[in-house]
């Protein structure tokens, strides 16, 4: 049989390979090689649970149920479980080339680090995620019920006509989508990714018709609705935040984009309690909201959890005048993890916020 030279680019890829990356691992599937590099050298080496264990200890954490610790490094992971240690970890204060101080972690522990401490303020961040999209969730579909209430009855596909929107929203930026036909790129992948069951009745009954906005608002996910509001009408937004007891549109936008953030945090099981914002609730002029006046006395309290966790409370104090998730905030906030190294004031709660009127 003549020499097809058929395998030839697999050998010119090994060789490839071997050149560019040093030792390989190579499986040749079919028509495709697999190349795996050689991570023998890696400098960080592998350690087992028995190890891991040590490790803390030998950073002078306090370790006196050893099973325990093993058992819950086994269910939760070293790293992700870290993250709740590091206001434990002992400190050095260090000034910058630009004569700033910061604060630089250290990998030992502040002197009476207790694993069941970490532990128990893992299991407590947790629990504090489920109670946070609770709020989120009542937030989440009563906007969709406004939204679509107030826009559908003007127009039943307001959502896909740029016209009901600011112009802003329909303007492309340096070359790039306008607003609108980015929203409406991953609206279009949210609808075809659903599984509603209204979607096969509908189409059966009008074939080749766009779904109304009461409809197609089902598909919307907490960010599409974020992004969504931010390109109403400026007026049509008046009219949705004093629905909500909020008469700057804007200062409305702000806290639903930060809910937002809050909402993906839970949703990815990502450590909640003390995180900075990545989108900060703006906070209102002194005396706008009264009952919120009290977050711009302290500066952690507008860039932490509490300055969400407080927004959430505004919101369903006038959408459940009667409701108790302020209490089970309450009561769940009492059960933090007891050191003298952490408290809530990290995560931004004022000393005296459960007395505080907006929460009564």
């Amino acid at each position: 049989m003549a020499d097809t030279g058929a395998e030839k680019p697999r050998y010119d890829r090994l060789l490839f390979a071997q050149k560019a990356y040093g030792p390989v691992f190579v499986s040749i599937l079919g028509p495709v090689v697999c190349l795996r590099k050689d991570m023998s050298t890696h400098p960080e080496s592998y350690r087992n649970v028995d190890q891991l264990v040590e490790l803390l200890r030998s950073r002078g954490m306090e370790v006196s149920d050893i099973d325990a610790a093993k058992r819950c490094l086994t269910r939760v992971g070293y790293y992700r479980l870290s993250g709740y240690s590091y206001p434990l970890r002992q400190s050095v204060r260090i000034e910058g080339a630009d004569g700033k101080q910061t604060d630089l972690i250290q990998k030992e522990f502040r002197e009476g680090t207790r694993f069941s401490v970490v532990s128990d303020l893992y299991v407590f961040d947790k629990k504090l995620r489920l109670i946070m999209l609770d709020a989120i969730e009542r937030i989440e579909v009563s906007m969709k019920v406004q939204i679509a209430g107030f826009l559908g009855a003007r127009n039943p596909t307001a959502h896909l006509e740029p016209l009901e929107l600011h112009g802003g929203a329909t303007i492309p930026k340096g070359g790039n989508l306008s607003a609108h036909d980015s929203w409406m790129q991953s609206f279009q992948k949210q609808q075809s990714r659903s599984r509603e069951d209204f979607k096969a009745p509908f189409w059966k009954k009008h074939p080749g018709v766009e779904f109304p906005i009461w409809m197609a608002i089902e598909f919307w996910d907490f960010g599409l609705l974020s992004k969504f509001l931010s390109m109403m009408k400026y007026q049509d937004r008046v009219e949705i935040a004093l629905i909500y007891g909020v008469a700057n549109p804007e200062l409305f936008s702000s806290w639903v984009r930060a809910t937002n953030q809050v909402r993906n945090t839970c949703a990815h099981h990502s450590r909640l309690w003390n995180k900075p914002l990545v989108e900060r609730p703006k906070q209102p002029k002194q005396g706008e909201l009264e009952v919120l006046d009290h977050i711009l006395l302290e500066d952690r309290s507008q860039t932490r959890l509490y300055a969400v966790a407080v927004v959430l409370q505004f919101l369903l104090r006038t959408l459940h005048p009667n409701g108790e998730w302020a209490e089970r905030l309450k009561s769940h906030c009492e059960t933090f993890p007891t050191s003298s190294n952490i408290d809530l004031a990290q995560a931004g709660f004022p000393h005296d916020w459960q007395s505080l009127p907006v929460w009564n």
